[in-house]
């Protein structure tokens, strides 16, 4: 029997309280995406590249697909995956406009300076070419001590023009349902207990945590909301 690929196919488990929520919001926004990939596809920050099979495949239209990283990541799993490019983080080792299309999931709250690499993304696009990223917001500090920012998407915005990009789209990945979802499950699979409280705790949660996943719609951002993250997509002019 084959196990469910935890990116691709992620399923509520009680192994996977505390992920499946931000990667269950991952994939949905991403594969609504994936008809505007096309082309050559830089994906930034790529780590163990787990959408390259989706981006790959039909619907879009992706002919080379390009991983960039550091030359060495600090997570262990990482090293397992060697990228088509290597960078320092900043610099992209690419010509000017040698790029259609780009993406950037949960990689901008690790860059000091994250408009320096959106004008990076920028330059290295052709005009017209499509970016795609995510970011988180309520989530633990990660990759400890690489966590720089949690994004507002006012600020986003703000970044993305500053970086040189037009027709900017930013949309939450979740409301307050999912974000206490997403709180409950954190809570549950990372606060230090004991095992047997914590396997107790989640056979207990996890129909709390479906009953408010299911019931979750996405907030109108001018209402003040929680939010546990957000996607968008930018174009080069």
């Amino acid at each position: 029997m084959s196990v469910p690929d935890p990116f691709l196919d992620p399923a509520l488990t009680a192994a996977n309280l505390d992920r499946y929520l931000v990667r269950r919001s991952i994939l949905a926004a991403l594969s609504a995406q994936l008809p505007n990939f096309h082309g050559t596809f830089l994906d930034v920050g790529c780590g163990i590249q787990p959408y390259r099979k989706l981006i790959v495949a039909p619907p879009g239209r992706v002919q080379r697909y390009l991983g960039l990283d550091l030359a060495q990541s600090t997570a262990a799993s990482y090293k397992s995956v060697k990228p088509d490019l290597e960078w320092d983080g900043v610099h992209i080792p690419l010509g000017d406009g040698t790029v259609d299309s780009a993406m950037a999931t949960e990689v901008l709250e690790h860059c000091p300076d994250p408009v320096a690499v959106l004008r990076e993304v920028h330059r290295v696009l052709v005009p017209g070419g499509f970016f795609f990223f995510t970011v988180p917001f309520l989530w633990p500090l990660h990759d400890v001590p690489y966590d720089e920012y949690r994004y507002t998407p006012f600020a986003m915005e703000r970044m993305l023009r500053e970086g040189g990009f037009v027709q900017t789209r930013i949309q939450p990945m979740g409301g307050w349902d999912a974000s206490m979802a997403q709180m409950i499950g954190l809570w549950v699979a990372r606060r230090p207990m004991s095992s047997v409280r914590r396997g107790l705790l989640k056979r207990l949660v996890m129909p709390i945590m479906r009953g408010l996943i299911a019931r979750d719609h996405v907030p109108d951002l001018r209402s003040g909301p929680m939010i546990t993250g957000l996607w968008g997509t930018a174009e080069k002019g």
